[in-house]
Formats: C-alpha cells, sequence, structure tokens
C-alpha cells in the first residue's frame, strides 16, 4: 500500500470511529413493468461548504419530501413522467426486496422517489441498478442508507442466486453510495469508485452528512461505516476507463471527473447499448450543482450526447430512464447554461452576489424548469454556486 493509501486509510479509520461515537451517544415482471416486493434551505449537505454543527432532526417541508399518505409504483420507468411515490417505514424487514423494472435483458432498475431525503423514503431517492450474467452480478450503486443497501440485495436474490461481483458506485453522494457497506459484508464483491471518493472519506462532509441522516432515520443508517473501493479511476489521461468483462457482458467504467462530486463515473453497458448517467443529467427534477464543476459538467454532457449517441437507452441518478434522442441531457445542459450566461453578465455589470441571486430567483428565463422537482430548493444554491465560479474564472483570465 502507498503512503497516500496509508494516510487515506488511517483518516477512514478515524471518521469511522467518530461517527461510532456519535451514534452510540444515548439519547421482475416483463416490459418494464414494476415488480413490488428538509426545510427549504436546508437540504443534505452532500460534501461542500465549511464544517457545521451536527443538525437536529429536521421539519420535512412536504413539497420537497414523499407524501406520506400515498404508494404508488409507475407502471414502467423508461420513457413516462410518472413519478413513484414509495414509503418506507422504519420496521420494514432488512430481507424485504424493493419494487425494481426490468429494463433491458437481463438488466434491473431501482426507480427511487424524486424527493429530499425524509422519514418517509428513508433515503431511497435516488436510482440503483444491477445487471445478471452468466458468471455473476454487476451492481450500479448502493442506494442512500446501510438498509437499503441489505434491501437492494434481497431484490437482486428475488432475481438470481449467482454471487454479486462487482459494485459500481458513480460518486460519493448518500443516495447513491451509503448502502455499499452491506455489500462489502457479503464478501466477494469489488468495489469500483473514483478516486475522489477518498477524499470524501477522508473529509469531515462524511461526519456531516451521516450524523444529518442519523438524526431522523437513525434505524436505516445502524451499521454504517466508510468503505474504501478496491479499484479507483479518475486522474490523467482525460476520460480515462477500465473495461469489466463478466459472463460475456462488458461493462466500460468511464471517468468524467468531478462534475458533479468529488469525482463522477459513467457506466456503459456495451452489448446491450445501455448507459448508466448517473447525475450528468437529472429527469423530472432540477440539478444539484454545488458539489461540483460547471465546466466539467457542461463538458461532460456535450461529450456523452456524442460518445453515446446510438445508445438504446441512458439510465439516469434521479427520474426514469429514457431513449434517444436523451432530451433530459440536453434539458439539464440547457438549464446550466442559462445560470452561467445570466451569471456572467451579472458579474460583467458589477451586481453583487446576493442581487444576483435574488434576480435569478424571478428571472423568467428560468420558467421552462420552473415545474421541477426541486426547484425552489436547489435553483437557489445553484445561482450562488455559478456566481461564484464565473468571478472566479474571470478574474484568474
Amino acid at each position: 500500500m502507498t503512503a497516500n493509501r496509508l494516510i487515506i486509510a488511517f483518516a477512514v479509520l478515524a471518521v469511522a470511529v467518530a461517527l461510532w461515537l456519535v451514534a452510540t451517544r444515548p439519547g421482475g415482471r416483463e416490459a418494464e413493468t414494476p415488480t413490488s416486493a428538509p426545510a427549504a434551505g436546508a437540504a443534505e449537505d452532500h460534501g461542500g461548504g465549511s464544517a457545521a454543527p451536527v443538525p437536529e432532526p429536521p421539519e420535512q417541508d412536504p413539497r420537497f419530501g414523499t407524501d406520506p399518505e400515498r404508494y404508488h409504483l409507475p407502471e414502467r420507468a423508461v420513457d413516462t413522467d410518472d413519478i413513484p411515490n414509495i414509503v418506507l417505514r422504519a420496521d420494514d424487514r432488512d430481507d424485504e426486496p424493493l419494487p425494481y423494472y426490468r429494463i433491458a435483458p437481463d438488466t434491473y432498475m431501482l426507480y427511487g422517489n424524486i424527493a429530499e431525503v425524509d422519514r418517509y423514503n428513508r433515503g431511497f431517492n435516488g436510482n440503483a441498478g444491477f445487471v445478471v450474467t452468466s458468471e455473476g452480478v454487476v451492481v450500479i450503486d448502493s442506494l442512500g442508507t446501510p438498509k437499503l443497501g441489505r434491501r437492494l440485495i434481497a431484490t437482486i436474490r428475488q432475481v438470481t442466486g449467482a454471487p454479486i461481483r462487482y459494485l459500481i458506485l458513480t460518486h460519493n453522494h448518500p443516495d447513491h453510495s451509503y448502502g455499499a457497506v452491506a455489500f462489502r459484508q457479503l464478501g466477494g464483491v469489488t468495489v469500483v469508485a473514483h478516486e475522489g471518493t477518498l477524499d470524501y472519506l477522508a473529509s469531515e462532509a462524511l461526519e456531516r452528512s451521516v450524523a444529518y441522516r442519523r438524526s431522523f432515520i437513525p434505524q436505516d443508517m445502524e451499521g454504517f461505516e466508510p468503505v474504501v473501493p478496491d479499484v479507483l479511476l479518475g486522474g490523467a489521461p482525460r476520460r480515462a476507463h477500465l473495461v469489466i468483462r463478466l459472463g460475456g457482458r462488458t461493462f466500460e467504467v468511464w471517468d468524467v471527473d468531478h462534475h458533479h462530486s468529488y469525482g463522477d463515473l459513467v457506466v456503459h453497458q456495451v452489448e446491450d447499448g445501455v448507459v448508466w448517467i448517473s447525475d450528468l443529467a437529472f429527469n423530472h427534477r432540477l440539478t444539484f450543482m454545488g458539489d461540483g464543476s460547471l465546466q466539467e459538467a457542461l463538458a461532460g454532457q456535450e461529450w456523452l450526447l456524442e460518445r453515446f449517441k446510438d445508445a438504446r437507452l441512458m439510465v439516469p441518478g434521479h427520474g426514469s430512464a429514457q431513449s434517444p434522442p436523451f432530451p433530459m441531457v440536453r434539458r439539464t445542459r440547457d438549464y446550466m447554461r442559462a445560470l452561467q450566461d445570466f451569471m456572467t453578465r451579472a458579474v460583467e455589470e458589477g451586481l453583487d452576489l446576493q442581487d444576483a441571486v435574488d434576480r435569478a430567483e424571478k428571472d423568467p428565463r428560468f420558467d421552462p424548469w420552473r415545474g421541477d422537482r426541486l426547484f425552489e430548493l436547489n435553483h437557489r444554491p445553484n445561482a450562488n454556486f455559478v456566481y461564484r465560479e464565473v468571478e472566479r474564472a474571470l478574474f484568474e483570465d
């Protein structure tokens, strides 16, 4: 192990001890048919920003969460505007499968709530998936709590008894990665992630985020531990990728830099033409930009549309999957471009940050996205983030 990896390992161990101390304080049917088995401005901290006190259990804002009064599964998870409302309970069993959809041969998607994490969705507010091959299973993302990770494993077991061979974490955000410990505990699962994950695991952001979730879904977070990946991807050369071959299937795992988090991956399921794009684009909800890079996101979206223009299906980290021409990618890109143009003009005209963000909040050019889920939660922080990026770039020039 290199010196850097040793340093990271000790840092992760320190974080794990701190998390333990916090925790111990007193206190599929065919054709894509489903198989059943916080206040505004106080969204979960995904990683950016300075250290902050551990929050109290939040008052959930119903505009951004899951409706506890109804349970709804869309008929399909591809090319649909129908949004799931999946209510989970603290006393649900760990071995109870979650709803899933067959979206391609031997390919299954879990279509999560399009909402902020709350006590009703219990962290099931993002997508995940798995592919069954003759030699084992490849899993893409692990969902948002250890309990959900265990339930994802139970879902896979409902489809196949084949061994789970790989878990690919597309990025470090909690809704995609906090279930990883369940796969680590299985044994025999190779965890693949971006090298930026190591920076996240050694950061204060991890401790804050775990404490936040434990403040209102403590049962679901029981057993959480940071998972150090077995295989890391990232750095030079740009758009580097690794290839996993398993049971006659080929999976290309691409580095798309840090457009949305500490480091992001895209997974190309080659023979089936399926691309798991994670949070490079969002469907049915507004993107969150505060952890990444505007320029890397825009470049990544152009690359995605060009590189995979012949793909049959793209699966986002949030929202339904889409067939060509993949309008969700262009819609996400157009929103980011609109913010970039707006804030570039604001900086050039000498508007201060507060004024620029206030104007962006009301400006009619953002009306096309105003009806998207989480617009009121994410648009203002996005505007703040883009202003700072534009200002920094202009001063550097």
